[in-house]
């Protein structure tokens, strides 16, 4: 297979953070002990599983926590609804960017590894403890992210128009009710694309669901993962997620408390883009590979369905047995 997008290409082989962010991120932790960061991380993780939302975070202490522990993940699903957008739009090149709850600025920095050309970024969170850790690892960035403009606001408060409008992870601290309503909000400022990624749970994929069908009402255009902006046709248990995995630091498996040097990222998303783009069909599960050949899962404007490509077809069996759970199909 002959790659046509380059940042594609790239982040299949290198999911970790780059180099700079890591650096400034060990950086940042020089002098501060290790197990009061991981008393801090599991505080946070226990808070999060009982509702509790990213207000909980009020030290630099905790900023630190909260970046080693979830800013891997985070640039690695942002990064590859990146790539899925554009594989979507290859012409897409956005100038402006405003990453709203921006935490400590992780979709910023997959956004610029992606278009290395953007030249205004804003980052719009409530949190002081979280802005301040970004603008520290801001500086370490490329120009954009180095000059970014990093402002205390909150969701529903955003003022400022922008090429691309990413949120990632942010409808998860809202109710289920108002992820329409924010993600329509978000849009009126969008002047080419908004990104929306959640936690790959059935309670994300509700709410990317929910914002998904507003947005199309609204006259948005589908861009990734779906290829049409008919109807989701998920019913019952099922829900559409995807996963990515990256590598874990020291640090990061030390806070997580794990055994393995990698993680499973699970992640939910919608790219919504002002002109249509999205053709074919996308990958919702890893394939089933037996001998007589390949089973995938598909969504496409159809609906769901399974599609077969025997071992024996060696053009068509040839020409997808690399593609993967997430793939254009």
């Amino acid at each position: 297979m002959a790659w046509k997008r380059p940042f594609l290409r790239w982040f299949l082989m290198n999911p970790a953070l780059p180099p700079a962010l890591a650096a400034a991120l060990d950086a940042a932790l020089t002098g501060v002990p290790r197990k009061g960061l991981a008393a801090s991380a599991q505080k946070m993780s226990a808070g999060y599983r009982q509702g509790q939302t990213s207000r909980a975070i009020v030290s630099p202490e905790d900023a630190s926590a909260y970046a080693v522990a979830r800013m891997p993940a985070t640039y690695a699903a942002s990064a590859a609804v990146f790539a899925r957008l554009q594989e979507a739009m290859p012409e897409f090149s956005p100038a402006t960017v405003l990453d709203v709850g921006a935490g400590t600025g992780a979709a910023s920095w997959a956004a610029v590894t992606a278009w290395p050309q953007i030249g205004s970024l804003t980052m719009l969170d409530h949190n002081p403890a979280l802005r301040n850790l970004a603008r520290s690892l801001a500086e370490a960035g490329p120009p954009a992210l180095a000059a970014a403009e990093i402002l205390g606001g909150e969701l529903g408060n955003v003022d400022t128009k922008a090429d691309l409008i990413v949120a990632s992870y942010v409808l998860a601290e809202l109710p289920q009710d108002k992820a329409a309503f924010v993600a329509t909000d978000l849009w009126r400022w969008s002047a080419s694309a908004l990104v929306l990624v959640e936690p790959g749970t059935p309670q994300g994929f509700a709410r990317i669901r929910a914002a998904r069908a507003a947005l199309i009402t609204a006259g948005a255009h589908v861009a990734a993962p779906c290829t049409h902006d008919k109807a989701c046709p998920m019913q019952g248990d099922d829900w559409c997620h995807f996963s990515q995995r990256l590598p874990r630091s020291r640090d990061h498996m030390l806070l997580k408390d794990a055994s393995v040097p990698f993680e499973d990222e699970r992640y939910a998303y919608v790219a919504v883009t002002r002109e249509a783009a999205a053709q074919g069909a996308r990958i919702l599960a890893p394939p089933l590979e037996t001998k007589p050949g390949l089973t995938f899962k598909l969504c496409d404007e159809a609906g769901l369905r399974a599609q077969f490509v025997a071992a024996r077809d060696k053009d068509e069996y040839r020409r997808v047995r690399k593609r993967g759970w997430g793939d254009h199909f």
